[in-house]
């Protein structure tokens, strides 16, 4: 075992649930094996700055007390910077300066995929660090901090908001998070009982997400005792059209890692709705019947999209997040101080502290398309005809590690 004198925290990437978590957990455990753990701030920004800096904040029992694990966010701050996109032929030489500056043998670093592919960087340049997963996309090989807030959060919205499309007889279309995969957009759909969940890897046939909203929503209306219904639909923001392009608004750019900005998904299946209800003879019809028509004032069913962005990912955290991210965060700084170096924490259980290689852990994982036919049994759209679910049967024996 190496005798570390004290290990650093850093959070990076977008924020999300658990993250406090994380960082406390790691203190403790530093505290619990006489470690000391200091925050470097502003992400791998400050680490790269750290030897200019004159003094860190330790993580010692008073501060520890006020790092509030329920709150989403982070203590730490974050930035989106690439460490090897950095102009500078001495970078890893000037971080490690700044490491035995304050006398920091090891970092926990938690972040997601683009935040894992730095900690292979800094591991295979000589500097310690372990993996802490966090992201709300939830499409790491592992499970990881902020997905079940952010899931709860979408839930929560969504259903909110069917009192709103209830009261105006609307189409409700939430566009969330989830750049290249689906997660979130699935899983707090399915929460919410939304009628149409569009993901990134389904390209969207809006005909046939058209028929299904059609359908079911005048079955709602006629059923009404006082004619009103609503339709949800989740949007993921990086939902691709038939030819597999990505439906975004192409002026916003890119982010820090390369990746193309998506905005504006909501907006489009909206447009595609509106559309086609008034072209629609039924819908004029069905609206006469229902006393809900007015020449030049409304004429067909008003389809809204609500983006909640940022706040799926703030305010407060799930317990299920903060237990994860605790254990998490402990788990890294053990797995330091018994010389462990670029592995990402897959979980804690039956006493042992599971890892595998970050350049495993950051391997996309994408929504699995039998799930996605196990609730299109169930009657969810997702745009696209029904595949029949064909289910196998398999005898449990043991524990098996499953997550959402």
């Amino acid at each position: 075992m190496t005798s570390f004198r004290n290990i650093g925290i850093i959070t990076s990437g977008g924020d999300c649930g658990g993250l406090n978590a994380v960082v406390r957990g790691a203190a403790q455990m530093a505290e619990a094996r006489g470690i000391g753990a200091f925050i470097i701030p502003n992400g791998y920004a400050g680490l790269y700055n750290l030897v200019e800096m004159e003094k860190l904040v330790e993580l010692n029992t008073s501060r520890v007390d006020h790092v509030n694990s329920s709150l989403a966010g982070s203590e730490a701050g974050h930035s989106r910077v690439k460490i090897a996109k950095i102009k500078d032929p001495d970078k890893y030489g000037k971080i490690k300066r700044g490491l035995e500056k304050f006398k920091i043998d090891g970092l926990v670093i938690s972040g997601g995929d683009d935040t894992g592919s730095v900690v292979v960087d800094l591991s295979e340049n000589g500097i310690p660090c372990v993996h802490a997963p966090k992201t709300m996309d939830l499409d790491l090989q592992t499970y990881s901090v902020g997905a079940d807030s952010a899931i709860n959060r979408i839930a929560g919205f969504v259903e909110d908001l069917k009192t709103t499309g209830q009261t105006h007889n609307r189409i409700m279309v939430v566009e969330v998070f989830g750049r290249y995969a689906g997660h979130t957009a699935f899983r707090g759909g399915i929460g919410a009982d939304a009628d149409t969940i569009l993901i990134p890897e389904i390209p969207v046939n809006f005909d046939i997400v058209y028929k299904h909203m059609k359908k079911r929503y005048i079955r709602r209306i006629k059923e009404s005792d006082v004619n009103a219904g609503t339709y949800s639909i989740v949007v993921a923001e990086g939902i691709r059209n038939l030819n597999g392009e990505f439906i975004t608004d192409e002026s916003e750019g890119v982010d820090s890692f390369g990746h193309k900005k998506l905005a504006g998904a909501g907006k489009y299946v909206r447009k595609q709705l509106e559309t086609r209800l008034k072209k629609d003879p039924d819908i004029e019809k069905f609206m006469k019947e229902e006393g809900m028509y007015v020449s030049g004032l409304y004429e067909s069913p008003e389809v809204r999209e609500v983006v909640p962005g940022h706040l799926v990912r703030s305010g407060t955290s799930s317990s299920f997040d903060v237990n994860f991210g605790k254990e998490a965060g402990a788990g890294a700084v053990m797995l330091l101080i018994n010389s462990y170096s670029g592995v990402t924490v897959f979980n804690v259980h039956a006493g042992e502290i599971r890892y595998i290689p970050t350049k495993r852990a950051i391997e996309q994982r994408h929504v699995d398309l039998e799930m996605v036919s196990f609730y299109e049994e169930l009657g969810v759209c997702f745009g696209r005809e029904p595949v029949p679910f064909n289910p196998g049967f398999y005898e449990k024996k043991g524990i098996v590690d499953r997550y959402l």
